[in-house]
């Protein structure tokens, strides 16, 4: 995760600093709790949840969209937008998202500058400020858009606004990543992954399913039904088979109980697919009992016992291979 720590005597990228934060920094911890109406500790700790480095009480580091900030969160809590003991694990889920699209926004500038970025200041902060509002207004489009179609999932559900429902977990992980990571030039990697990502969003977007996190080599996504999930499985590994770009993937599958929060998945489930991932045959997919049960209305997949699998946690848990019926 991206963090601020307390700026060096040179003032090498300041420029830069001020034209992305809307500008200079002004304020100390002090002045920017004072001045938002809380306590500095209740500042700090928010500051620190969001991910940035301890900061030195005279430490000049904080602008009025720190103060801005700060009042607004404040407000969402003494409203009961947002309940005061899930203030710090908001700001939390939040700087996770906003930190990862910020790395790779930066990767953009750095693509985009070449040799510029590191030694012409004056050029990369030229840039950024041309380049970030059509950035934010993207951000602000995808965001409303996920928004509108979270939203309309939850006002469609049976259970409108229940953190923990029934829905189907799925795990697709890159068979040899860690020899791949030994073999492969930073650049080849860099490819792969990529692929990977783009492979795995589309095909799990055009099913209908959600992608709740990369990690590396792995993909986590949730479906409302076992068909979706079972088309996403099998379609990964199909369209793997297709092209030489990708090594195989392992994909457990299982169907029960899952805890949604902060845009994160939790529960026994997750588990469960998770560890039916991890003894997975490469470019096969396994199924717990449940989602096995629920396929077996649909004539299209096959379903093959496996029997019981060993995997840590998890005593005698049954798991079948899917494939499709032809």
């Amino acid at each position: 995760m991206c963090s601020l720590s307390e700026p060096r005597d040179e003032p090498r990228g300041r420029e830069v600093e001020a034209t992305i934060l809307g500008g200079a920094p002004h304020y100390t911890k002090d002045e920017v709790a004072e001045a938002a109406g809380v306590p500095v500790v209740r500042a700090e700790q928010l500051w620190q949840a969001m991910g940035f480095a301890h900061v030195d009480d005279d430490a000049v580091v904080f602008t009025d969209a720190d103060i801005d900030a700060l009042r607004s969160l404040v407000e969402l809590v003494s409203a009961e937008v947002i309940p005061p003991e899930l203030e710090s694990a908001v700001a939390r889920s939040l700087a996770q998202t906003m930190s990862r699209l910020a790395e790779w926004q930066v990767g953009i500038f750095k693509s985009l500058l070449g040799e510029k970025f590191a030694v012409d200041v004056v050029t990369t902060a030229q840039v950024a400020e041309v380049i970030l509002p059509v950035m934010q207004r993207m951000q602000d489009y995808v965001w409303r858009r996920h928004l509108a179609a979270c939203a309309s999932r939850e006002l469609t559900e049976r259970d409108p606004g229940a953190d923990e429902r029934v829905q189907v977990i799925g795990f697709a992980d890159i068979v040899g990543y860690t020899r791949l990571i030994r073999d492969f030039t930073e650049l080849e990697l860099a490819r792969l992954i990529d692929g990977f990502e783009a492979l795995a969003g589309a095909v799990v977007a055009e099913n209908h399913g959600r992608v709740i996190k990369t990690v590396g080599d792995e993909v986590l996504f949730v479906t409302d039904t076992a068909a979706e999930a079972a088309e996403i499985a099998l379609t990964l590994n199909e369209r793997i088979a297709e092209t030489d770009l990708l090594p195989p993937l392992r994909i457990g599958l299982a169907q029960g109980p899952v805890l949604a929060r902060f845009g994160d998945v939790y529960g026994s489930t997750v588990n469960i697919a998770s560890r039916l991932t991890s003894v997975a045959r490469p470019a096969s997919v396994l199924v717990d009992r449940e989602l096995a049960d629920a396929l077996r209305a649909h004539r299209e997949y096959r379903l093959i016992s496996v029997g019981p699998t060993k995997v840590q946690s998890f005593r005698g848990l049954r798991a079948w291979a899917l494939r499709r019926a032809q």
